[in-house]
């Protein structure tokens, strides 16, 4: 009986040891996905510059593929924003490291009363390689200034977050990349403010 009781005593730490290698084999996979890091300069950006860092926050919180950060000198920036006079604009994307993406934040937006940072996140998420949807809802950032000037979101929603994300998978390396300098004009346009004629 003694021989049997150490026969097992004997056997159980083998088994403890085999039992322990087979479900750390069997551990959920690494994640094979590189994020691409976007930097941006917004030296250029006046008074967006608040608007610019709350927009690329709502992004990073968004998405996991990419992750948009300030660059560490102007020169080295894949995209980069400018505060103008005109209405908003931006390179459309999806932006790579390398790139030569530019925002223009226009104060036409601002005069007509809308939301620096909607605007901001707008731009930015052409930059990602979103296309406008003036038609959607205000709770898709991606709308614009369709909903109008009270609409106060700047979030983008779970749709649009997964679309960058499959922009940018696998490091961007199945993405379609853009003709160089593609710009999507944004006329944010508040007809309740234009004139009667």
């Amino acid at each position: 009986m003694i021989k049997r009781i150490a026969a097992v005593a004997a056997l159980i730490p083998a088994m403890l040891g085999t039992t322990a290698g087979s479900v750390s084999a069997q551990s959920a996979p690494k994640a094979t996905t590189a994020v691409v890091t976007l930097t941006y300069d917004a030296s250029q950006a006046g008074q967006w510059a608040d608007a610019i860092k709350q927009a690329a926050q709502n992004w990073n919180d968004a998405v996991h593929n990419v992750h948009l950060q300030p660059a560490s000198s102007p020169g080295s920036a894949d995209y980069v924003y400018q505060a103008t006079d005109g209405w908003p604009q931006s390179t459309v994307g999806p932006v790579f490291p390398g790139g030569s993406g530019e925002v223009q934040l226009g104060q036409e937006a601002v005069n007509e009363g809308y939301d620096l940072t909607r605007v901001a996140t707008h731009e930015t998420g052409h930059i990602l390689g979103l296309p406008d949807d003036y038609d959607g809802p205000c709770s898709e950032i991606m709308s614009g200034h369709g909903p109008g000037p009270s609409c106060k979101n700047t979030k983008p929603d779970a749709a649009e977050a997964a679309q960058v994300d499959q922009n940018y998978a696998a490091g961007g390396a199945s993405a379609t990349r853009p003709k160089p300098h593609q710009v999507v004009i944004d006329i944010w346009h508040n007809p309740a403010l234009t004139p009667s004629h």
